[in-house]
């Protein structure tokens, strides 16, 4: 397929700039693959399409504060840092994206915080905005770390809209969220409350998770219109024991698989034997999945409305069918459904 084949007008007005009052009553429209009919629901409601023994699989991981405001050493000229990973614990090395990168030679040194009481020095240059950072901090690891992240600040998308703290440390975090370590949130899971996961218990329901941090390369623009011809960045993942034994299980028994998201789907379809079967992994995955696409293990996907020719909506199309898929969109966008990060959410059974 082409990278034109994702384009579909998309306005301001209807990418989602704050989150919903409440995490689960986000609008819902639910899709059936098999014939493309359409619903529309509230988020709740999901319990409706769900049975006993199903088992959900959501993505623990955590977003940490990625983006840090500093200067650079004689001209203070602001710089912004975007934290991608942690290269060496003990030399306190990181990857970043820099901005504006044409200021920052290897070399420069970096002042972080009021009092300038953290600084780096710039020793490689990776890509055109990618940089190696040596943090030199004489304090203990956990106190650079703590000293580290509280200067940093949540990484939204710079579309949503200007930051709102006790907001978006709350609500750009999944209530699950437990393993530190993405630089985006997993959207699909901002939707589900406590007392919605209760509410999935009390049915029956199993969870289980899978970890996936997200980078930025989730969102790199894709800038070649023979889709297989793009390369996702690698991500680590996890999937223990406990969650392949219980995926195995419920498909064994006839049950259905719902993925949490993009993260989850992509993770799953990373680690599948050739009978089909999930196996516990913990590496990397750079997959890339778009239609056509056959599908091993989920039987349903969550997933939020995705801004156009976004790899996301790729893996969404060859999950629903492309024509499904690009209909849906067509009937979001006519129903005023909020798309991106913060949006509503869609259901594909």
């Amino acid at each position: 397929m082409k990278l034109s084949q994702f384009s579909y007008p998309l306005t301001a007005e209807l990418i989602a700039k704050y989150p919903a009052k409440y995490r689960d009553e986000s609008r819902l429209l639910v899709l059936n693959k098999r014939d493309g009919s359409i619903e529309h629901k509230n988020f709740k409601d999901i319990l409706e399409y769900c049975n006993e023994k199903d088992s959900f699989i959501f993505n623990d991981t955590k977003v940490f504060p990625a983006r840090l405001y500093g200067n650079k050493e004689k001209t203070g000229a602001e710089i912004e840092i975007f934290l991608l990973r942690e290269l060496n614990s003990e030399q306190r090395l990181w990857d970043v994206l820099v901005d504006p990168a044409r200021k920052i030679r290897i070399g420069n040194k970096l002042y972080f915080g009021d009092n300038d009481n953290l600084v780096a020095e710039v020793i490689d240059n990776t890509t055109s905005r990618g940089r190696t950072l040596r943090f030199l901090f004489d304090g203990s690891y956990e106190e650079f770390k703590s000293t580290l992240f509280k200067l940093g600040e949540m990484p939204l998308p710079k579309w949503i809209r200007a930051k709102v703290e006790n907001v978006d440390n709350e609500r750009y975090q999944t209530i699950y969220a437990k393993n530190e370590g993405a630089v985006a949130a997993p959207a699909a899971g901002l939707h589900f409350s406590r007392e919605l996961l209760k509410r999935l218990e009390i049915k029956g329901v199993n969870k289980a998770f899978v970890t996936l941090h997200m980078g930025l390369g989730h969102f790199r623009t894709v800038d070649v219109e023979d889709l297989s011809k793009h390369k996702m960045d690698s991500e680590p993942v996890i999937i223990t024991e406990e969650t392949a034994d219980l995926i195995n299980a419920t498909k064994e028994e006839g049950n259905r698989v719902f993925a949490v998201g993009i993260t989850v789907l992509r993770a799953l379809e990373s680690s599948v034997t050739t009978q089909s079967k999930i196996k516990a992994f913990n590496g990397w995955t750079n997959k890339f999945i778009f239609p056509p696409y056959t599908f091993s293990v989920p039987d349903a996907l969550v997933t939020n409305f995705h801004l156009p020719q976004s790899t996301m909506l790729m893996s969404v199309a060859a999950f629903g069918g492309y024509d499904n898929v690009m209909n849906a969109y067509d009937v979001a966008i006519k129903e005023g459904y909020k798309f991106g990060t913060y949006g509503d959410a869609m259901l594909i059974i």
